[in-house]
């Protein structure tokens, strides 16, 4: 099978979708597929250097001599009479009505779908099952380091958060507990002064995230792509509803139990006690932490790209792959 993969990132966009993208790559490649992908990658070099060792293309946007082709961009319309008449399938991914078009196949990977008004669209596959997870994120084993506590805190690729990352170290100061902490931002937060047994770290994304994952502790995250993988790893996180598109995931994400939450990013600062005091929990309350652990490890299997691919492989008279089950 030909496929196309179609997705950008930019600082403002963030890196989340081109992770998503990749995802796709990995289990396509793993099952003979030919992959081409069509987009910006700007703030998410990191990300897509593995669509090269992969050994997927890199072309125009154009589903002549394709077979099939995964949209996931909030900013295309309706696509798919163009991609059908250029005799491929379109599988388009959405959050909740963000992405939303017409496809043969939706998918919606949110926790708690909301309903979805009829389109015409042939095949709706919904819930956290159908989540696109790296091989990374799928083969990382934890080895928690503490004590102290190892706190991750990332907010996914976009440059313009360094003031939110600054807010958000001040809260773990304030916590008063002794911690190592990793942020993961591009540009430079403001870093508070510490207290004895406080320690922070600032870097940009790149590579390296999986590897600081495998020792975290804790996460404070925007509630993305990196949340999912974060619930997939089972490490106990703070979450953030960072933009607007975020919503639905940050509220279900709570109600399940799968994260503390740290309420949305445009208020922190005039909520800074309370932000403080659901982080001293988190880092104080070893009970706390492993349920929340527990819960999001059960509910992520990181098995949605296959399910999604089985789906494309019956709609096209493909051979399905049952090597993931």
């Amino acid at each position: 099978m030909r496929l196309l993969l179609r997705a950008d990132a930019s600082a403002s966009i963030g890196a989340g979708h081109i992770a998503r993208m990749v995802a796709y790559a990995e289990r396509a490649v793993a099952r003979g597929f030919s992959v081409s992908f069509a987009g910006r990658v700007d703030n998410a070099e990191w990300l897509a250097s593995r669509f090269d060792e992969l050994g997927v293309t890199r072309v125009p946007f154009d589903a002549a001599g394709f077979d099939a082709v995964v949209v996931d961009h909030y900013g295309l319309g309706d696509v798919r009479s163009e991609i059908n008449a250029a005799g491929a399938v379109l599988v388009s991914i959405e959050d909740d009505v963000f992405g939303r078009r017409p496809a043969d196949i939706v998918v919606d990977s949110a926790f708690a779908p909301s309903p979805r008004p009829d389109d015409g669209s042939d095949v709706l596959l919904r819930g956290i099952e159908y989540a696109p997870l790296r091989d990374v994120v799928r083969q990382t084993r934890r080895a928690p380091a503490g004590p102290p506590l190892h706190v991750t805190v990332v907010l996914g690729g976009g440059a313009e958060w360094t003031s939110t990352v600054g807010l958000l170290l001040r809260a773990l100061r304030d916590t008063e507990q002794p911690f190592v902490v990793d942020a993961l931002v591009r540009g430079e937060p403001d870093v508070p002064s510490l207290l004895p047994g406080q320690a922070i770290r600032v870097a940009p994304p790149s590579p390296a995230l999986l590897d600081i994952l495998a020792t975290t502790d804790v996460a404070v995250s925007a509630s993305g792509v990196t949340f999912v993988e974060l619930c997939c790893l089972g490490i106990p996180t703070a979450a953030v509803r960072l933009v607007d598109n975020q919503e639905p995931g940050y509220r279900a994400a709570l109600e399940l139990g799968l994260a503390a939450g740290l309420g949305p990013a445009e208020t922190l600062a005039s909520r800074l006690p309370s932000v403080t005091a659901v982080l001293r929990s988190l880092l104080t309350d070893a009970a706390l932490r492993g349920s929340l652990s527990a819960t999001a490890s059960s509910t992520v299997d990181g098995l949605g790209v296959d399910r999604v691919l089985d789906s494309l492989a019956s709609r096209t008279g493909t051979v399905r792959d049952a090597s993931y089950r």
